[in-house]
């Protein structure tokens, strides 16, 4: 198809026909291509008013819980079930490719779109969008995995530069990338706004050829976000091909091309993998897709539902509507309520259920009542003592009182970064003005970003973290509350005491546009645990409303050819009295010598549902590659072996066995320079026996070096010298001659 198009039509692909259509070709036979806003739900604008920035009324969709909330159910099954209902709406309206799911890591709790978000996990980020990505794919529509790469802050996202150590960048903020594409191979992958190490993302060419392609050999389209292109050569060389939106008019690339500077097979690389995506979404006219609205609207209350998170209960929850018959509903939240996140990923959804109306509905049923109170504002206003006193009298009449706080849209969006991580104050005001009442207090929780309870989780009786859940909102916390589904969500990540603990707290959001990457690999639970700092709540916690027993823990490893490093199983027991779904967690804590590495990592995990009584044998297996760490002293993903330690358990800070055993690994043979130390040189399985032996035919070390290397004390201050400079102590009988030609002989 490329041989079939001219250069001044290839050029033409490069860029939009549009705000959200791509040329078209048809006698070369090139269709034009639609692209929507995701990645919770489609957003197709009015082609009337094609604003990127949803100032225009979207087309109805189903509002599906976003990323915040489906990480909390570690349940891949369930991601890819709403990712399949998602990619039937966008092929009913003719889209082709979805951007999204998001999967940038949650560095801070402070950044604006952490809602868009899995997780702070690069495994449990990376396996989740894979699932999302299977599911919209298996419907015809291309996924757009999002923000590649290190886009981890809203404030000056156009230009900051993400300055990260290679390492750091390559087990944290890109790892979650390559398990995704590795998992799922998206169709298409969309470049961040931002810089990394000084380069935009849009024109980086390590970034998008030399390792996306070159390293992980990705086949499809890369497109940019939309603006973030600023040189459109230098961005088709490095590896775009669609730069978003449509800018046909621009003539930077027939200028380029014309005076030679343009590379011809640049361009034609950007026609093929623009005609595989064609290919790959094109309609299967013989199965038209059948979207049931209704079907989709209880598939978000399920996936909600599933993905709540217990973090308080002291039994007051479920609630028993025969013998709790007066409910204190307070809370503008509740009336008001906050499902989804603000910015281009904002859907109009096709209905809306708040938390009142469906607490009210329930509770009628069963001859309950609820009064309502406000108790506060959601613009930010000051506490105002008439709603809370109406709030308190609300509260002195009821048998409970359900208490609905969160964050307000204006606090959490694209474009913007939170500077707190409390709640607002005129809700933290009524919190304290509750504590005084005597009917048990449930707090139900609606916020896109973590927030902290440590001041104020003593003085009630349970919490749910709800997150956003999506369009199904009152439903889904009517059937948790009420009991008619146990929570069985778990944190995706840590919620901090204080935000002067999060390792990201000195350098965040950076300053004169750079923010350096200072905490290094040390993100979320591997900092806390590094640095043994006390958590509101730990990765991967949740309660339930039963109990789950481990035991007979059995680990396997596998020869050091297996793909496999072992697996673990264990046998987990529903102990409660009613079923409920349990993820289990496996960490590696490895004890390897090459790399420093955190105390412990997420290597597995499985969601399993249990009967009451219901015992299951639970298998998790764990790839030789995710025990890898990047070494930049070898220039490439290292795993030595030797002895690790298995914890499984039902957080990050709950493990229920632990196992000690040895893996198998491989040698880690570090390239040699005459900047190597002493050490290094004597420790190389093959420079190492050579040099030896030279030193040997010379008469070996003499003068002060032998006396310090004869001495056990001292002998390290030898050891650590890099050869460079030792040649230049009297008494070594080698030359600069000597190491480079040990060196290139065993290059």
């Amino acid at each position: 198809m490329p041989e079939r198009l001219t250069v001044a039509e290839q050029i033409l692909l490069t860029t939009g026909a549009d705000y959200w259509s791509t040329a078209s070709f048809p006698a070369a036979g090139l269709r034009s291509l639609r692209l929507a806003d995701g990645p919770h739900g489609l957003r197709i604008q009015d082609d009337e008013n094609p604003d990127h920035l949803g100032l225009g009324r979207s087309l109805p969709a189903t509002c599906f819980p976003p990323a915040v909330a489906l990480a909390s159910s570690w349940d891949p099954a369930l991601v890819r079930e709403v990712g399949q209902a998602l990619g039937r709406e966008a092929r009913s309206h003719g889209v082709d490719v979805v951007l999204g799911p998001g999967m940038n890591i949650k560095r801070s709790p402070l950044c604006g779109r952490n809602f868009e978000y899995f997780s702070e996990d690069p495994l449990l980020s990376g396996l989740l969008a894979a699932a999302m990505v299977d599911g919209l794919q298996s419907e015809g529509v291309a996924a757009c995995l999002k923000h590649f790469a290190a886009n981890n802050q809203e404030t000056d996202r156009q230009r900051v530069s993400a300055d990260i150590d290679q390492r750091t960048l390559r087990e944290i903020y890109l790892r979650n990338f390559q398990i995704a594409i590795g998992e799922a191979n998206p169709w298409s992958v969309m470049s961040a706004y931002n810089k990394i190490n000084g380069v935009y993302a849009s024109e980086n060419r390590w970034l998008l050829t030399d390792l996306l392609r070159g390293g992980w050999d990705y086949d499809g389209v890369v497109v940019s976000d939309w603006g973030a292109v600023h040189d459109p050569v230098e961005a088709v060389e490095a590896g775009t091909d669609l730069r978003m939106p449509g800018r046909p008019e621009d003539d930077r690339l027939r200028v380029a091309e014309a005076a030679g500077r343009l590379d011809h097979q640049a361009l034609a690389r950007v026609a093929q993998r623009l005609a595989l995506l064609a290919e790959r979404t094109t309609p299967d006219t013989r199965h038209a897709p059948v979207v049931d609205l209704d079907q989709h609207h209880q598939l978000t209350r399920r996936a909600a539902a599933e993905s709540a998170v217990l973090l308080v209960n002291d039994g007051t929850l479920p609630l028993n509507l025969q013998t709790t018959q007066r409910l204190a509903v307070v809370g503008e939240l509740a009336r008001t309520p906050r499902y989804q996140g603000a910015g281009s990923s904002a859907v109009n959804p096709t209905r809306v259920v708040s938390g009142l109306e469906a607490l009210t509905r329930r509770a009628e049923t069963f001859g309950a009542t609820v009064q309502f109170a406000p108790g506060y504002d959601l613009n930010a206003a000051p506490p105002d003592p008439e709603l809370i006193a109406a709030a308190r009298d609300a509260a002195s009449t009821a048998d409970v009182v359900v208490l609905f706080l969160g964050l307000p849209g204006q606090y959490e969006a694209e474009g913007r970064d939170r500077t707190s991580i409390d709640l607002p104050d005129n809700q933290i005001a009524l919190l304290q003005a509750l504590a005084g009442t005597d009917a048990p207090t449930v707090v139900v929780l609606s916020n896109g970003s973590a927030v902290t309870t440590a001041s104020w989780r003593q003085g009630v009786n349970a919490i749910v973290e709800f997150w956003l859940t999506g369009q199904a909102h009152g439903d889904t916390i009517a059937d948790v509350l009420l009991g008619d589904v146990n929570p069985s969500g778990k944190l995706s990540e840590t919620i901090p005491v204080r935000l002067s603990d999060t390792p990201s707290f000195l350098d965040f959001p950076g300053e004169h546009s750079h923010v350096r990457y200072s905490e290094g690999i040390y993100v979320g639970y591997r900092y806390y645990d590094a640095r043994s700092i006390g958590v509101d709540y730990p990765f991967g916690y949740g309660l339930s409303y039963t109990t789950f027993e481990y035991s007979d823990p059995v680990v396997t490893t596998f020869d050091v050819d297996d793909p496999l490093a072992f697996t673990a199983d264990i046998t987990v027991t529903n102990t409660g009295s009613v079923a409920g779904a349990e993820v289990v967690q496996l960490y590696v804590s490895d004890h390897a010598k090459t790399v420093t590495t955190p105390p412990q990592e997420l290597r597995g995990f499985t969601k399993i549902h249990l009967q009451p009584g219901q015992s299951e044998r639970v298998p998790i297996t764990v790839a030789r590659n995710d025990l890898e760490h990047f070494s930049i002293a070898a220039r490439s993903w290292v795993y030595e072996g030797g002895p690790v330690t298995v914890m499984i358990g039902s957080s990050s800070r709950d493990s229920r066995a632990t196992v000690d055993v040895e893996i198998p690994g491989r040698p880690v043979a570090l390239p040699l320079t005459v900047w190597s130390t002493f050490r290094e040189w004597r420790e190389h399985p093959t420079v190492g026996p050579q040099l030896e032996k030279l030193l040997a035919a010379r008469g070996g070390i003499r003068g002060r070096m032998a006396d310090l290397l004869s001495d056990e004390t001292g002998q390290d201050s030898v050891l650590d010298v890099p050869m460079q400079s030792l040649l230049e102590f009297p008494g070594v009988p080698l030359t600069a001659d000597d190491a480079q030609r040990l060196v290139t002989e065993t290059a």
